[in-house]
């Protein structure tokens, strides 16, 4: 194959992994969301009293999953802008 070939190839599947990377990571962050905030109320419809120390906990864990998706795009935008793989072919 030809070198420009080989770049545009790179390039492509990147791309492609990058939006996978990054598409079911928001799909998996968001479900995991739900599904913790509809716990959290049904458990405060339960026992009204344990509400404040649930809510610490949500809270908690709603910067840990949001994180985890950051973490994802930012590994995600490195591939965009800094491809390591490029650097290969060249």
């Amino acid at each position: 194959m030809e070198k420009l070939q080989l770049l545009a190839m790179i390039q492509a599947y990147t791309g492609i992994g990058i939006g996978l990377m990054v598409g079911l990571g928001a799909a998996g962050a968001c479900i995991g969301v739900g599904i913790m905030s509809s716990r959290f109320l049904e458990g405060a419809a339960r026992q009204p009293e344990l509400m404040p120390q649930l809510q610490a906990r949500v809270f908690l864990l709603l910067g840990l999953i949001d994180a985890s998706f950051i973490i994802g795009l930012g590994i995600g935008m490195f591939f965009a802008f800094a491809n390591p793989l490029l650097t290969v072919v060249q």
